[in-house]
């Protein structure tokens, strides 16, 4: 059996994700503020020439505020993109890292409440790790419990 072909809404999708990411990273160029500021400064230069009429202020108005709101649109695509990608790769770190614990893995994922569960659980395991003097010696809360309470017996 052969495969079909690529169908036409993964195309587009394809090309609005490559007109996307070039829009954006040609929006960050010194060309692209050059052409943002020749173009306030054209139509600053041709204020005495309208007379500084409502018509002039409502062109500079509805044009910038059209590519702003275009631009956020595909600056959140980029930064939606950049950040699925970062935590692709810190998954994969903490997956590949033997002592790493697996917890981790698509924390992106987790509710505002789990993540404030977490933020306790490693705030507790810094503290466990300045207790012992060594910040790099556990890597879970039960490892660190129980390094813990290792070092109180030998101590007593």
């Amino acid at each position: 059996m052969t495969t079909q072909p690529a169908t036409t809404s993964t195309n587009s999708s394809n090309f609005f994700a490559r007109f996307a990411g070039k829009v954006t990273a040609w929006s960050g160029t010194t060309a692209a503020f050059c052409l943002a500021l020749g173009t306030v400064l054209v139509w600053a230069i041709t204020g005495p020439l309208f007379q500084y009429s409502e018509t002039w202020q409502l062109v500079i108005n509805t044009g910038t505020t059209i590519i702003t709101f275009l631009m956020v649109f595909l600056i959140q695509r980029a930064q939606n993109k950049d950040s699925l990608v970062l935590h692709l790769k810190l998954n994969e770190l903490l997956a590949a890292h033997k002592g790493a614990s697996n917890r981790l893995i698509n924390a992106q994922d987790f509710s505002e409440e789990e993540i404030n569960l977490l933020h306790e659980y490693f705030c507790l395991l810094a503290d466990k790790a300045k207790q012992d003097h060594d910040l790099g010696r556990t890597h879970s809360i039960e490892e660190a419990e129980e390094n813990h309470q290792e070092k109180r017996r030998a101590h007593r």
